[in-house]
């Protein structure tokens, strides 16, 4: 009998794995915008600001097309602390990615993104926390997340640092 060694997956199965690679895809160039964004405007933190301003001009128009109802504050107010941390993550996010993307490199910064996330994310599903199911960490899963950051470290070790930008450096400091 002649049976595949990977059972074929669903279109249906397919299209969200596809989807979030591609919103992976977008993050570099998230990270790039605002760098150049952070030094046009003279600091990251404008960028940072400029970035989350324009997220939210984004999707108000969004929420119109949806005719998403008026958002339930009271019951927000009311839950745990935590439901309040999306946006200070999102700030860190922003802020050090503006900052360090220049640095590091893209592929260098964001090899280190996801290596965090994907170590925070084994912790999230292990204790079940955020409200989520708990999902333990078995061996399988942290030998996954171990080859995750071995990669992260094999990205950064094969990366020689870049002579300085003396173009860069002068339009940061005008």
């Amino acid at each position: 009998m002649n049976t595949p060694l990977t059972p074929a997956l669903p279109f249906a199965a397919v299209l969200p794995l596809a989807i979030a690679v591609l919103a992976g895809a977008v993050v570099p160039f998230q990270a790039g915008s605002n760098a150049a964004l952070g030094r046009a405007l003279g600091h990251p933190l404008w960028a940072t600001v400029a970035s989350l301003l324009v997220s939210l001009f984004v999707v108000l128009p969004v929420l119109s097309a949806m005719r998403a109802g008026a958002p339930d504050i009271g019951a927000a107010a009311r839950g745990p602390w935590w439901l309040w941390i999306g946006g200070i993550a999102g700030v860190a996010y922003i802020t050090a990615a503006l900052v360090l993307t220049p640095r590091l490199g893209a592929a260098n910064f964001i090899v280190c993104v996801v290596a965090g996330q994907v170590v925070a994310s084994l912790i999230i599903d292990h204790f079940g926390l955020m409200g989520l199911v708990a999902k333990p960490a078995n061996l399988t899963r942290v030998a996954g997340v171990m080859l995750i950051v071995a990669g992260m470290l094999v990205v950064q070790w094969g990366t020689r640092a870049a002579p300085a930008d003396p173009v860069a450096a002068s339009a940061v400091g005008s």
